[in-house]
């Protein structure tokens, strides 16, 4: 365990294993009832219920240098491709819906530390595919426990929120075309050991502070300083500003439609 200033490094004991549980529950909705039509949908489960990991693909998710609380960093890809292939065999983090550089879909921040204990929050884009189509979800989010004394995981979870609509689906035909969809899957996840209790850190972020700096890590629209209508109304006469009104019908900053 090593400190430096503000900054502290992570390792973990490479001889120890990780024993890692893996859940996908039935999707309770789609718009156009893919849930009950398509079979791949009906029967879709995590692919290996419980599995071993060693310490190696953890240590990937952690800083390769020291870090301060709030710092940020990527994730290695073939780490979070192995995790995620425990709930469908065919993970990948190239999304359909973009080109994007599959290595900046992986973030991780540290959000807090003491001297016994790290707690890592993470984020991955990603999708699954099936053999007729796709699943992306908006999003993996987890945490990641390390106990600093004995280098080892205390806890880990990788899982899809659980917001309204939680998943964009794709469903290739007999005729070669596809059909989209979003939908709501209540359980999409990956656990293992429990997280410390009361801890007190020694430093530390909000939790909404440490998930806002991985967002930024994925999102230039982050940047923005986004106010109400109210706000804005109020403000934009004193600053001599002009009001920009923007309507969605969709999240900005997830990728579940």
């Amino acid at each position: 365990m090593d400190t430096l200033g503000n900054k502290i490094t992570l390792n973990l004991d490479r001889d120890v294993e990780v024993s890692v549980k893996g859940v996908i529950a039935p999707f309770e909705y789609t718009q156009s009832n893919f849930h009950e039509t398509w079979d791949e949908l009906v029967n879709i489960r995590a692919a290996e219920p419980e599995k071993q990991y060693p310490a190696s693909v953890f240590q990937a998710f952690l800083p390769s240098e020291p870090v301060s609380v709030g710092d940020c960093w990527q994730i290695q890809e073939e780490a979070a491709l192995t995790l995620l292939r425990q709930l469908s065999p065919h993970p990948q983090l190239e999304l359909h819906i973009n080109s994007g550089d599959p290595q900046r879909a992986m973030w991780a921040c540290l959000r807090a530390y003491n001297a016994e204990c790290a707690e890592i929050l993470f984020r991955i884009h990603g999708q699954f595919v099936m053999n007729r189509g796709w699943l992306t979800p908006s999003q993996f989010a987890g945490h990641l426990f390390i106990d600093r004394l004995q280098e080892k995981v205390t806890a880990f979870t990788l899982h899809v929120p659980q917001t309204t609509l939680n998943f964009d689906i794709g469903w290739t035909q007999e005729d070669g075309s596809t059909y989209a969809d979003i939908g709501y899957c209540p359980q999409v996840e990956l656990s293992a050991g429990t997280p410390p209790h009361d801890a007190e850190f020694a430093r530390s972020i909000t939790q909404e502070e440490a998930e806002r700096a991985l967002m930024s890590c994925f999102y230039k629209v982050q940047e923005i300083n986004w106010v109400s209508l109210e706000e804005a109304l109020e403000t934009a006469p004193a600053q001599q500003k002009p009001i920009h009104v923007i309507s969605v019908d969709g999240p900005l900053f997830d990728e579940s439609c």
